[in-house]
Order: C-alpha cells, then sequence, then structure tokens
C-alpha cells in the first residue's frame, strides 16, 4: 500500500467520523430549528420596531405573560377547565364513534340502513350546525360537550368502518376453521388487522375535537383557554392572545405524540416505509 492510498484512507476515516459525530446530534432537534430561527428573527424585528407591539409583541413579552398567568394559578385553572370539556367530548364521541364503526363494517343490514345518512352528516361543516346548537342547549357545558363530541364522532368511526371492510377475507375463513367464538374473532382478527386504521382516526379525533374546543369556548364561556384568548381581544392583550394560541399548539402537539408512541407500540409488526 503506497502512501497515497494510506492518505485517502485516513482521510476517508477522518470524513465518517465526522459524519457520525454530527448525527449524534438528537432527531428531536432538528423540529425545533426552524422555530427557533423564526423566534429569533420575530425578537429582532420587535426589538428594532420594525413591527406594532399591540399586533405583534415580542417573544420575551408573551414569554413574561406566560409566567404571570401561570405564577397567579390562572392558566392552570383555564386548562383544567380546557382538558374537561375536551376530553369528556373527545371520550363521549370516539367510544360511539368506534362501537359504530365496527357495528356497521361487520353487518351489511347495519351499512346499508346507517352508513349512507352518517356519510352525509360528515360533509356538513361543523360551524355551520354552532347556531343550532345554541338553539336547542344554549351556550352552557351541555353544548360545548357535545359539540366536541360529534367532532370527534366522524373520524373515528369512518376509520374504524374502513379498516374493518379492509381486512383480507382469508383472515375471516381462517378464523371459521380454527372454530374461533365472536369475541375470539374480534380480539384476535378483527380489532389487530383495523388497528391502523382505528388508531388514524383516533389521531384526528384527537385534533379535531382541540380544534373544536376552541371554538366551543369563544361561546359563551367563563373558563378555558379558548375564553381566555376571546377575553385577551376584548382588551387588547395580544401578548395572552399569544399565550393561549402557543398553549392549543402544545396541548395539541402533545396529545399528538401519544397516540403517535401508541401507535409506534401497538404497531409494531408493521413493516413500513419511514424515510
Amino acid at each position: 500500500m503506497n502512501e497515497a492510498t494510506v492518505l485517502d484512507v485516513k482521510a476517508g476515516t477522518g470524513a465518517a467520523a465526522q459524519k457520525r459525530t454530527g448525527s449524534r446530534l438528537p432527531k428531536w432537534l432538528y423540529g425545533w430549528l426552524l422555530p427557533l430561527l423564526l423566534l429569533t428573527i420575530w425578537e429582532i424585528a420587535a426589538r428594532l420596531n420594525l413591527v406594532s407591539e399591540t399586533m405583534l409583541p415580542a417573544p420575551s413579552l408573551i414569554a413574561a405573560a406566560f409566567g404571570r398567568l401561570a405564577a397567579s394559578g390562572e392558566l392552570a385553572e383555564h386548562l383544567r377547565s380546557s382538558f374537561i370539556r375536551a376530553g369528556g367530548g373527545f371520550l363521549l364521541g370516539g367510544t360511539i364513534g368506534l362501537l359504530l364503526g365496527v357495528f356497521t363494517g361487520l353487518g351489511k343490514w347495519a351499512e346499508r340502513t346507517l352508513d349512507p345518512s352518517l356519510q352525509m352528516l360528515r360533509t356538513v361543516p361543523l360551524l355551520a350546525v354552532i347556531p343550532l346548537f345554541i338553539l336547542w342547549f344554549g351556550v352552557g357545558e351541555l353544548s360545548k360537550w357535545l359539540l366536541i363530541s360529534i367532532g370527534a364522532f366522524f373520524p373515528l368511526y369512518f376509520h374504524t368502518f374502513l379498516g374493518v371492510r379492509s381486512i383480507d377475507f382469508k383472515l375471516y375463513e381462517v378464523s371459521k376453521v380454527l372454530e374461533y367464538s365472536k369475541l375470539q374473532l374480534m380480539t384476535q382478527v378483527i380489532l389487530p388487522a383495523a388497528l391502523p386504521n382505528i388508531l388514524l382516526g383516533l389521531r384526528l379525533s384527537v385534533g379535531t375535537s382541540w380544534l373544536l374546543l376552541a371554538v366551543a369556548e369563544m361561546m359563551g364561556a367563563s373558563s378555558g383557554v379558548g375564553y381566555m384568548i376571546q377575553d385577551a381581544r376584548v382588551y387588547m392583550q395580544t401578548d395572552i392572545v399569544f399565550v393561549g394560541i402557543i398553549l392549543f399548539a402544545l396541548v395539541g402537539k402533545l396529545t399528538d405524540s401519544a397516540v403517535w408512541i401508541l401507535e409506534r407500540r401497538w404497531l409494531h409488526w408493521q413493516n413500513t416505509y419511514k424515510g
């Protein structure tokens, strides 16, 4: 091996070592690079008075407002109210959607009877029915829970129905050969095979629940993150408006990540493309 070859090998080894060192940066950190860059530009623009403080307060002012609200306990109270509404509406609508999706997916009669009407209702914008909800149920907690539950119902219903109908017919044939009971068929064939679609519906339902929570809390609530945003808008407290928006973004991301973790654990057997 001549001297040039030795130098090439050393150079290649050094480059590979640098590449390995660079790849030690945590993968989750890459998703924060763009937000941090935008926040830096935003802060500089605000400090230089390039943007109006009333319209677009500096991130440091928003952070200060966040600290004040957290220290006073007001933020925790609003979050508690929002979690109760979003969680209650999601559990109600999601549970009904899951059960009805399995029911219509397994029964031809149920599909012909129920699915056409549900598919038609699914296309109606939920914001269009808010006036009816106010007329029928007022602006109390019931109308908010029902609005959120309807939003959570349709994604889980549709994807559960699709998941059940997408199961390979051969699996049903095998279950007959093995003489599975109805319970075994449900727990060992139908639910595991439909689980990818169900989890997709779950993820969409969670997101829709938070979206409709914001709408519900702005139509006559006395607590909650949506109410906090609406109240701050009236008094031109733009920094608090941004606090509420950021809270919705963070909580939505956290709940979405929780479902994503469930997907990774429960669907570890799937050999799918990961980029």
